[in-house]
């Protein structure tokens, strides 16, 4: 189970790295997947280890968070792009107002 915690914990540090240095708004987003996917191995590993289907259960409501925040969020990418003609996160400041 420790490993799978270890690789847990770096795919959710590379999704954060990600989603702090990134200014793409597609990679962003992809971070986050990232983080959703590393949050779901720590899930399934810890419920394998002490036998609980309780842990499975809770990673297909993530999955379905995960697939609601990729469809959300690629509208939203794709409205951005269509007012400012560019996805980078720094343009995002002009659409307050």
């Amino acid at each position: 189970m420790n490993n799978y915690l270890i690789v847990a914990s770096m795919i959710f540090c590379i999704g954060a790295l990600g989603v702090i240095i990134r200014k793409n708004l597609i990679v962003v987003f992809m971070s986050l997947e990232l983080m959703f996917n590393a949050a779901n191995l720590g899930f399934v590993a810890v419920s394998d280890h002490l036998n609980l289907i309780s842990g499975d259960i809770f990673v297909i409501f993530v999955m379905v968070v995960a697939a609601a925040e990729a469809a959300i969020a690629l509208g939203i990418a794709i409205a951005f792009y269509r007012e400012k003609g560019t996805v980078d996160i720094d343009m995002a400041n002009e659409l307050k107002n």
